[in-house]
């Protein structure tokens, strides 16, 4: 098998999670996180990043709370994934993989 390092820029031309997944990895990482530190590390611009949080907002995964003239963001944890193959899966089993659980909210199931 071919090493990373040797397959070129058909190695990276794809990934496992999609810019919203690196998003709330990121924020479960960094609650306080600014736009443009959250935009540097998933390799994007502020503006996607703006959308991607805007997007997350409104499915219910995260909730901003302002504070002075930063934001937090609160991740609401045992909010289920949307594909239908793991729909029964919550988000935090994907946070717990990155460590990121510990930023996260945890809401009563009833």
């Amino acid at each position: 098998m071919t090493p990373p390092e040797q397959r070129g820029a058909h190695a990276h031309s794809w990934t496992f999670l999609t810019n919203h997944g690196h998003v709330l990895i990121v924020v479960a990482g960094d609650p306080s996180a600014l736009v443009d530190d959250i935009a540097a590390r998933v390799g994007i611009t502020g503006r996607a990043t703006l959308h991607i949080l805007k997007d997350l907002e409104d499915t219910g995964y995260l909730q901003r709370i302002k504070e002075g003239r930063r934001t937090r963001y609160v991740i609401n944890a045992h909010q289920h994934f949307r594909h239908p193959a793991i729909a029964h899966q919550e988000v935090d089993a994907l946070l717990s993989i990155f460590g990121s659980t510990a930023t996260t909210t945890r809401k009563d199931r009833t």
